[in-house]
């Protein structure tokens, strides 16, 4: 099995982190503002990008499921190669279900969303405030789990780099000549 990931793996890792942290950085500050058009056109970048990174994330799990990852180290215990799946799969999840979450709770507002301002996305709910308050809750709460997944994901790459001093991290780094 190959020890690294494939260049189309490690950009698509990387594209959608950035992606997931400057969609995450955009809701913080999106989500106080008062109401003007500004708010509301920082709320369709948002939705646009939440829209791309669902996108990215099925042509990840796509990639995924047909190009193996590579072995983790041998040296690794069993436990902890569990939770790595663990982790993994949950990263999975969130990437999927925030956008949906985020879609589903546009649509029950009574606010369509438009990718790009050119594709209408259908609405998935009717209009309903309330349905539309709780899924706004859920999806914000999903954002925070997957905000501190991904410090755990994180430090764990730097731990196996610099105290394990085995190749976790640099499997998933580009590759440098």
């Amino acid at each position: 099995m190959n020890a690294r990931y494939t260049r189309t793996a490690i950009a698509l890792h990387w594209l959608i982190a950035v992606g997931i942290g400057a969609t995450f950085v955009l809701g913080l500050y999106m989500h106080d503002l008062p109401l003007s058009p500004t708010k509301l056109k920082l709320y369709s970048w948002h939705k646009w990008a939440g829209v791309t990174l669902f996108a990215l994330a099925a042509f990840r799990l796509g990639w995924r499921l047909t190009h193996p990852a590579p072995a983790l180290p041998d040296t690794m215990p069993p436990r902890l190669r569990q939770a790595a799946h663990v982790a993994h799969g949950l990263l999975y999840a969130l990437m999927f279900a925030i956008p949906i979450v985020g879609w589903l709770m546009s649509s029950a507002k009574g606010f369509q969303t438009v990718w790009f301002g050119v594709l209408p996305l259908p609405d998935l709910l009717d209009k309903n405030k309330a349905l539309g308050d709780a899924l706004a809750e859920v999806h914000e709460t999903l954002a925070f789990i997957l905000l501190g997944l991904v410090v755990v994901h994180a430090a764990a790459a730097l731990k196996h780099h610099f105290i394990d001093r085995d190749t976790v991290l640099s499997r998933m780094l580009p590759h440098r000549s």
